[in-house]
């Protein structure tokens, strides 16, 4: 015969329900690939206005494309991700530049 009562009044006994385990959403890297047509001010320029780096910070990430090809320009969300590509991609292309700006997975560790 089994214990249990479920007449029985466990007076203040609290039982707290079990949380679930939560998972942070995959991060992505938003990236710009170097091109030889796009001038550095430009690229300095969709640095600050995408993605509100000051001046010093966006010329050493335009350098930092310029040298190896590639920059990161930041990590977030897919969702978020997705637009930051979409609005430099456009905007570059309207005013005529050949600038590429792609977005990866980024690791755990970031």
């Amino acid at each position: 015969m089994s214990d249990y009562d479920p007449d029985r009044d466990d007076g203040d006994l609290a039982v707290a329900p079990a949380r679930p385990k939560l998972k942070r959403p995959p991060r992505y890297r938003v990236v710009l690939l170097n091109d030889d047509y796009t001038p550095m001010e430009f690229v300095i320029l969709v640095l600050e206005q995408f993605f509100r780096m000051d001046r010093e910070q966006a010329t050493r990430v335009m350098l930092h494309v310029h040298t190896k090809g590639v920059g990161v320009c930041g990590v977030y969300t897919k969702d978020v991700a997705e637009t930051k590509v979409e609005q430099v991609n456009t905007f570059s292309r309207q005013h005529q530049h050949p600038l590429l700006c792609e977005m990866e997975e980024a690791d755990d560790g970031e």
